[in-house]
């Protein structure tokens, strides 16, 4: 679902990541009113936990590949204003540092999986789930429904935007300039990949989280009501003591990701220039000029001094995502304390002018 750059036209990405500018801004203000500053390193695991689920591909019938986003998730946590920052600052990482997604279609494809997901799938899972218990039946199915919904809808919206293209860019020749399949191939491709894989995937996993935190750290839920006993309270001590619900499975998740290598397969619609050629006889003009443009550091999640062996690439891979867990955690951190530092420069700039005598 990661759409690289040169499927979508200059005229379609360049509006899309002007209008998401505003979204970051609100979702930002948002996370600062309603998340309090001990959430800001949960807000940053969430975001690499993010990271690290996407990592894991898995193939598709016809040599494709999908994987889950854990978007919706996010949401269910911390409420979707913060998923968008947390999926936005994984994808902003994935994009400049791994190549995984375009630069210039960073902001098409924070809308797919950052706004339209999380914020879909969170309608669908607060409609189910009501007020029932976390980690119950119906809010589990809650979980289970509304990140499946979520992710296809996500994968809807990338089907049309590649499909479009065709439709509205043609070449001279009438040849396509960008993307070159229209809406009849890209929905069909797109939403059989996550209908039948990802979507179930992203469900499993999203249920399967929440009841993980929902019965050994319900206190990271800000919605979850105040423990009782001692015994439920948030623990004192270290960092990891704080955080080890969601630090463990983030350790054993990033020693695993090499098992997102069995997925042979290129995702639909994230083929390289020469990839397109050799299945539709040509690169579209306009993607052979914006395709790899960019030189990321360590090119699809690997290190080219490790080589190209299969132990490279799989040490390649782990090593990428703890480069990258360790980015967006710290992106993440920065940004939320920023946030917090003018919130508090504003409350205390109100409180000294309220302060001051009347001079008039």
């Amino acid at each position: 679902m990661h759409i690289p750059d040169g499927y979508l036209a200059p005229q379609t990405t360049i509006p899309v990541l002007a209008g998401m500018v505003p979204v970051w801004g609100a979702a930002l203000h948002k996370v600062k009113k309603k998340l309090s500053e001990k959430q800001i390193p949960t807000l940053a695991l969430c975001a690499a936990f993010s990271f690290v689920i996407m990592m894991f591909n898995v193939p598709v019938a016809g040599g494709s590949s999908a994987h889950a986003v854990g978007a919706v998730f996010i949401a269910i946590l911390l409420g979707p204003w913060a998923a968008a920052v947390s999926v936005s600052a994984a994808l902003l990482i994935q994009a400049l540092v791994f190549g995984d997604g375009g630069v210039m279609a960073f902001g098409v494809n924070c809308l797919n999986m950052a706004v339209v997901m999380p914020f879909a799938g969170y309608a669908l899972y607060r409609l189910i789930a009501g007020k029932s218990k976390l980690g119950s039946s119906r809010n589990l199915a809650g979980a289970f429904v509304g990140s499946y919904a979520g992710l296809n809808l996500a994968a809807f919206c990338a089907a049309v935007e590649f499909g479009v293209q065709p439709l509205l860019f043609r070449a001279a020749d009438g040849s396509a300039l960008y993307c070159p399949y229209p809406l009849s191939v890209s929905i069909p491709s797109m939403m059989f990949a996550h209908l039948a894989v990802a979507g179930p995937i992203e469900a499993v996993v999203t249920a399967a989280a929440v009841a993980y935190i929902a019965k050994s750290a319900p206190r990271l839920f800000p919605q979850a009501p105040a423990p009782a006993s001692p015994a439920g309270r948030s623990p004192s001590g270290s960092f990891f003591k704080r955080y080890r619900a969601l630090l463990i499975p983030l350790a054993v998740l990033a020693v695993l990701t090499p098992l997102g290598l069995i997925a042979t397969g290129t995702a639909w619609g994230e083929w390289g220039a020469e990839e397109i050629k050799d299945a539709v006889g040509y690169i579209p003009k306009g993607l052979a000029g914006m395709a790899d443009r960019w030189n990321a550091l360590m090119p699809d999640y690997s290190l080219p001094a490790l080589g190209g062996s299969r132990a490279g690439s799989v040490s390649g891979y782990i090593l990428s995502a703890v480069v990258g867990i360790l980015l967006i955690a710290a992106l993440v951190t920065a940004l939320s304390l920023l946030v917090v530092k003018i919130q508090r420069r504003g409350a205390k700039s109100a409180q000294d002018t309220d302060g001051k005598p009347d001079e008039r």
